[in-house]
């Protein structure tokens, strides 16, 4: 995300209460969220080294 205008709209008593952003930076907000959900869905899944998932990549002809 850029150095960009960020707006806070307030109350009567000028507390914030929202934020206007600029959409593409929503935007990268919303896929950073979606990758750490994905992050902590397989959390628990056992892992394999590099050279293990490049072997596996090399049998399905996908490197």
């Amino acid at each position: 995300m850029g150095k960009t205008a960020v707006q806070y709209l307030t109350n009567d008593k000028g507390q914030k209460k929202a934020v206007v952003i600029p959409f593409e930076d929503y935007q990268e907000l919303i896929e950073d969220l979606h990758d750490l959900s994905v992050i902590a869905e397989r959390r628990d899944e056992p892992t394999i080294s590099s050279s293990e998932l490049k072997k596996r990549l090399k049998a399905n002809g996908k490197l």
